[in-house]
């Protein structure tokens, strides 16, 4: 029995070994594509890398609390400690992580009392960010919920970055683009820019391209020419620069629809040959790439065959 503790032990520090070794050779040689998906955290945080190494994936998203809750309990420390243990056992730096704030937050809401409340949840999803050592925060941009103008939501949203910044350290918030469903901000290029100049901390902001968000708010992804246009507009609007994470997504709705409705890769109107340009876009490389299609049991598929393209 003393012979099979000891096998064991030494199995195990070989796999985290190897697992560390993966990681710093991600690292270390660059060109690599990071593709997941966005994994359930049910019974913890620490359980969202094993989940994500359980469909083969080499990046993550995820909830650190509830979404669909202002506040939750605070991280345990020991949360925190087995999140950071299984990061390292399965091979995920913060670079292939992309945690996703809760979807009640709207940074730009026009009543100053719901404006407080969205930016505490935020300063609070970005803390929990940095407890777990995460260089990443995903967030919807919001609303202005035909209340007050455009511009004045759009400052409103560098606002509330601004003031998370200063309360927090190591973690780039990156703003997700829009369908442009109802009053929602964020689904034109030129939104994201005005968001970004405004922005104190330049190093510290950034922007995840949502592939279904794109294609309903206009932009042509499809065709060949059309996606060669759009990553144009975006580097020249907004700024390749800018850019730390795609969401990978096909859609059910038309081009130009402003609805958000996602479909899973290569069912929808988007197709299967964009994913495939995209996975052989050296733009893409070295940053999560997250599914967030609506059938979680094709995940494994989705990430064994977009890993097949390259």
């Amino acid at each position: 029995m003393r012979n099979y503790i000891i096998l064991y032990k030494l199995l195990t520090k070989i796999t985290v070994l190897f697992f560390r070794l993966f990681s710093y050779f991600c690292q270390k040689y660059p060109n690599m594509k990071y593709i997941g998906a966005h994994v359930s955290a049910e019974g913890g945080v620490e359980n969202a890398p094993l989940n994500a190494k359980e469909i083969e994936a080499t990046a993550f998203a995820f909830f650190t609390k509830n979404q669909r809750r202002w506040e939750s309990p605070p991280l345990s420390a020991r949360s925190i400690a087995l999140f950071k243990e299984n990061c390292a056992k399965t091979g995920f730096s913060s670079a292939q992580i992309l945690p996703h704030d809760g979807y009640l937050i709207n940074l730009g809401h026009p009543e100053k009392e719901a404006l407080e409340k969205s930016r505490n949840a935020f300063n609070d999803e970005m803390l929990r960010a940095e407890q777990l050592g995460l260089s990443l925060l995903n967030f919807h941009p919001g609303g202005h919920l035909n209340a007050i103008s455009l511009d004045k939501c759009l400052c409103r949203i560098s606002e509330s970055i601004n003031l998370a910044l200063d309360k927090t350290k190591g973690v780039t918030a990156v703003i997700e683009n829009t369908a442009g469903q109802g009053s929602n901000v964020g689904f034109s290029f030129a939104h994201l820019a005005q968001i970004i100049d405004r922005v104190y901390d330049k190093n510290r902001i950034g922007v995840c391209i949502d592939t279904c968000h794109t294609y309903s708010a206009g932009y042509d992804l499809k065709t060949e020419t059309g996606y060669l246009q759009t990553w144009l507009e975006f580097d020249e609007i907004v700024g390749a620069n800018y850019l730390r994470a795609i969401h990978l997504n096909d859609t059910k709705k038309e081009q130009g629809s402003r609805v958000d409705r996602h479909e899973n890769i290569g069912l929808g109107f988007l197709g299967k040959e964009v994913f495939i340009r995209m996975m052989k876009d050296s733009r893409f490389d070295n940053i999560p790439i997250i599914l967030e299609t609506p059938d979680s049991e094709q995940w494994a598929d989705e990430i064994a065959w977009l890993k097949s393209i390259m």
